[in-house]
């Protein structure tokens, strides 16, 4: 896929107040650990992740999206009743119907001729969304469009504590729940439009390619369990294959936008953990300097991880005018989706 006219017109995240370190964690599990005799800072050990942060009240998705939406749009200069299209793309969603963007546009109060519409695909769904939008605005059928996330994983961190503490789980049994203790909350959201619309050195997103592997669609699966989440993850062949099908993603991706590992300035990705990011780094033989992290103290925050961690390097001058940004998203399924950015 190739886009000519689509500039990302602002970025907004918004984070959490409540800060959890590893070792906070890590005290909330010490029936476990003590049971177990596991070593304290094996959390932050085998992930990276010093911290993350979740909301110190209830917030549903909508309210989240919406926060980081309201700052976006005064980002780009624009008033809510601008935008053609609204798109909440979190893994989390207020509930099965109505659509969550229904309550991201009540709360933005946003034009009743905006399209509105939820896209979920795991954490890759912001960069599906951003497709989305890009293909509307390109085809000339909209103008403006707000892609936003809101996501909260403290309610599944804390129903995962809950289990593990009460369980007779053994070493090996607690290893589908590890990937829980990764998880974090925040929000972020993106205005894109038409070039000749956004503000000046306005980055564009020039396209980029896709896989999918749904033969390992069996190896993330979460759910809603008592009114509770739950998800359980075979972590050890998860990045296996999540990084085969990147490398496939990555050559087709090249191909598509004429570039290599050499002429990208800045390659980020879906924030798992240190493993993850090394691993993917080697196979696709991309220097690790071009990396930039937020994993270490946000944790994965699902669909907010990877546009949030763009937006974010943006502010704190890691990514200047000029630079090719290639954006490598995957989400359980198993999908990958990259996108290039020229800013």
């Amino acid at each position: 896929m190739r886009f000519s006219r689509v500039a990302i017109a602002s970025f907004a995240v918004e984070l959490p107040d409540e800060v959890w370190t590893s070792e906070l964690l890590e005290s909330k599990l010490e029936p476990l650990y003590s049971r177990l005799r596991l070593p304290a800072g094996r959390l932050e050990l085998m992930t990276g992740i010093k911290e993350r942060r979740f909301w110190s009240r209830p917030v549903r998705p909508s309210e989240a999206s919406a926060m980081a939406g309201k700052k976006a749009l005064a980002n780009a200069r624009l008033d809510a009743g601008e935008i053609d299209l609204l798109i909440h793309a979190g893994v989390c969603r207020d509930r099965l119907e109505p659509s969550t963007a229904a309550y991201v546009h009540g709360f933005l109060q946003a034009a009743p001729d905006a399209q509105i519409m939820d896209i979920s695909n795991a954490c890759l769904g912001f960069l599906n969304a951003m497709v989305m939008a890009a293909g509307l605005i390109e085809s000339g059928q909209i103008r403006y469009a707000l892609v936003c996330s809101g996501e909260n994983g403290r309610p599944l961190v804390e129903r995962t504590i809950e289990i593990l503490n009460s369980g007779t789980h053994d070493r090996n049994a607690i290893k589908p729940y590890f990937a829980n203790l990764t998880i974090g909350a925040g929000a972020v959201a993106a205005v894109l439009c038409r070039d000749d619309l956004a503000p000046a050195g306005a980055p564009h997103l020039l396209g980029g390619a896709g896989k999918t592997d749904s033969g390992s669609n069996m190896l993330c699966e979460g759910d809603t369990d008592a009114d509770a989440l739950v998800m359980q993850t075979d972590s050890e062949r998860l990045l296996e294959a999540g990084v085969s099908l990147a490398e496939q993603t990555w050559s087709r991706f090249c191909n598509t936008l004429q570039w290599d590992s050499s002429s990208v300035q800045r390659v980020l990705t879906h924030q798992v953990g240190k493993r993850h990011s090394q691993l993917l780094f080697e196979r696709l033989g991309i220097d690790p300097a071009k990396d930039w992290q937020t994993f270490d103290r946000l944790g994965n925050v699902g669909s907010v991880s990877l546009p949030a961690t763009l937006a974010l390097a943006m502010v704190n001058g890691a990514i200047i005018s000029g630079d090719k940004v290639a954006l490598l998203g995957i989400g359980s399924g198993l999908s990958s989706l990259m996108l290039g950015v020229q800013c």
